[in-house]
Formats: structure tokens, C-alpha cells, sequence
């Protein structure tokens, strides 16, 4: 028997959370950023003044979210920020693509009640979900703008060790290591669990770096909190002379390594710690965690083109909603942009 589609919005994590019940747990979730503790987090640290709209479709089993935040006036975004190195359309139960695309749809026409201008990025395409959300909400009569907004270096590790993947490397980067890793001057540890003063010393790394201040410290200390007691996290610290001079804050699961953080302090790049704790994060996430995938995020700084070897385009989606009024001027000043970049 076929059950209607259903749709509907909340406006609070607490009835969000009592719709989904563990659907969107890491027991079913396998991205970090696709699970309502990571939103839920990073709404109340992160965008505690914003409000959030979270829309649900359903149809029998199969589940179709997605979460955003008031901008002003009929105007939503994304529920993301620097943290996320995805969002997109989170999806549960038993579905294919033609699901998948009547859900989103179901989320679409449930938002043109809502909003008028809905803004989401980083959106990946290699799920197809920049693709298929464009399709949705097309299909529901809005008018979507697909652009660039960012690059992921990506390393796709091929089944190959470390020592495989390092011989590949840049030349003037094995020298590098190769030459200060016989000064023995940098001590390296990678922690697994979480404690005081192990954070202690990445804060102290970090606010000694080049790094601009951490946008939201708690909100990150949670996250290490949360996957060190999932078994995920990866704390590399280096040291010199017993002080903490380089920092790397990854996470491990489902066969991929993320690197959320990374930072150095200045005063000690003669020593290159933070590139040799870099060549032991590597190293352990390839031989002891045996990664397929290790993720750099989001960024074109250049020297994650010496360690990364793949780039992957993430997107932004603009919708609007044509038969709103506040759409008009906006619509038209796109397909005119557009137009002119033919020329």
C-alpha cells in the first residue's frame, strides 16, 4: 500500500529530534555532518541568534530533511558554517533516486510557503545531491542558480601504504622532512582520546599561529569531546623542548579521515613541525586507521596540493520563488549576469 507524501516544518530541534528519532544518529548517518547532533551543535554554539526552519517529507518509510536558518524576511540559508565541509539534503529509510527526488520535491512545494529565497552551500555533486536538489526544486516551480563555491582536495588512497603514497610526494617536500626528521628536535604524539590537557595545548598552538581567531572554540571542543568517546578522533600535537609548537585536530570513520584543523607556531617553522606532524597523521591514517579517503575540506590554500592529489567542486544553490514579488529583481539580475558571461 502506498502511503501520501507528507510534509511539514519545525522551528526548534526538540520536535525535529521527535520526528526523527535515531534516523539521523551516527548509527544511520555515516557523514558527521549529516546528523542532527552536529546541527543541533552548531546551531546553539555557533548561531544561537539565528532561527531555525527544518523541513521534513515523507513518504512510507522513506525520510527527506533539510535544515536552515532565518536570514531576514523569507529569507533562509543553509544551517552550516566554516565547520562544514558538506551540507546537503539529508535522506532515511529505503529510497532510489526517483525517491529521492519526490521527497526533495515534497520539501520544495512545502517551502514556497515559507520563503521566497532559500541559499544553501557547500553542496557536493559526487552524491549527485547539487543535481538532484537543483532538479527538486525546479520540478516545484522554483528558479535555481548553480555556482561554484568552493574546492576540496581530497586524497584517494588506492589500497597503497604509506610509504607508496609518500614516494609520490613532491621532491622538495621528502627533503624537507627527510632533512629536518634527522635534527630529531620535533617530538610527535597523536592522541586518540580526549583530555584537558591535550586541548590545552592545540588551544595554545592555535592562538600562537597565523590562524585568525577560532570562530567557536566550545563548539569545536564538543566535537573533539563527541569523537573521542566514538573512537574517531585524532589529535596530533608536536613538540619542542616539552612546548606545543604544531597542532592537527582530524577525525576518522567509515573508511575517511577529515582534517577539521590544522595550525603551527611561527616562531618554530625552522624546525617544519608542523609538516612532520603532518607526514605522521598521514602515516597513521593510511597504515593504522587504513583510510580510503582523507578529506582536506574546504580551501585552495596552496600546500594542500603537495599532500592531496583529487579536487572536488562543492556548490552553492540560490532558489527563488518566482511568483514572489521580492524574486522578481533578483531573478533578472542573474539571467542578465548570465547572459553578459556568453558574450
Amino acid at each position: 500500500m502506498t502511503i501520501a507524501m507528507n510534509s511539514e516544518y519545525h522551528d526548534n530541534f526538540q520536535s525535529a529530534q521527535a520526528e526523527a528519532g535515531e534516523k539521523l544518529d551516527r548509527s544511520v548517518q555515516k557523514s558527521l555532518f549529516d546528523r542532527m547532533e552536529w546541527l543541533k551543535q552548531l546551531h546553539e554554539q555557533c548561531l544561537p541568534d539565528t532561527q531555525p526552519l527544518i523541513v521534513h517529507s515523507a513518504e512510507n518509510d522513506a525520510q527527506a530533511w533539510m535544515f536552515l536558518t532565518k536570514k531576514r524576511f523569507g529569507n533562509y540559508i543553509a544551517l552550516a558554517n566554516w565547520y562544514n565541509f558538506t551540507y546537503r539534503p539529508i535522506f532515511t529509510g529505503k529510497f532510489d533516486e526517483v525517491t529521492k527526488l519526490a521527497l526533495l520535491a515534497g520539501v520544495a512545494r512545502k517551502l514556497k510557503s515559507l520563503s521566497h529565497h532559500i541559499e544553501i552551500a557547500p553542496v557536493p555533486e559526487e552524491d549527485h545531491a547539487a543535481s538532484l536538489t537543483e532538479r527538486a526544486f525546479e520540478q516545484a516551480g522554483w528558479v535555481v542558480f548553480k555556482s561554484k563555491a568552493d574546492d576540496n582536495h581530497i586524497l584517494s588512497v588506492n589500497g597503497r601504504t604509506f610509504d607508496q603514497y609518500w614516494a609520490e610526494r613532491p621532491g622538495q617536500l621528502r627533503n624537507t622532512v627527510r632533512r629536518k626528521a634527522k635534527k630529531n628536535i620535533v617530538s610527535i604524539r597523536i592522541e586518540t582520546e580526549f583530555s584537558e590537557e591535550h586541548w590545552a595545548d592545540y588551544c595554545d598552538v592555535y592562538s600562537k599561529s597565523w590562524k585568525p581567531e577560532e570562530g567557536s572554540p566550545d563548539f569545536l571542543k564538543n566535537i573533539a569531546q563527541q569523537e573521542a568517546a566514538a573512537g574517531c578522533l585524532r589529535l596530533g600535537l608536536a613538540y619542542i623542548d616539552g612546548k606545543p609548537v604544531a597542532a592537527q585536530f582530524w577525525t576518522v570513520e567509515n573508511g575517511e579521515a577529515l582534517i577539521h584543523k590544522l595550525a603551527h607556531i611561527a616562531d618554530a617553522t625552522k624546525s617544519s613541525p608542523g609538516t612532520l606532524l603532518s607526514v605522521a597523521m598521514f602515516q597513521h591514517a593510511i597504515d593504522v586507521d587504513r583510510v580510503k579517503l582523507i578529506d582536506f575540506g574546504t580551501g585552495n590554500d596552496p600546500y594542500k596540493r603537495e599532500w592531496m592529489e583529487d579536487v572536488r567542486t562543492r556548490y552553492r544553490l540560490e532558489m527563488f520563488w518566482p511568483n514572489n514579488p521580492l524574486s522578481w529583481l533578483p531573478i533578472l539580475r542573474y539571467r542578465m549576469s548570465a547572459l553578459v558571461g556568453k558574450r
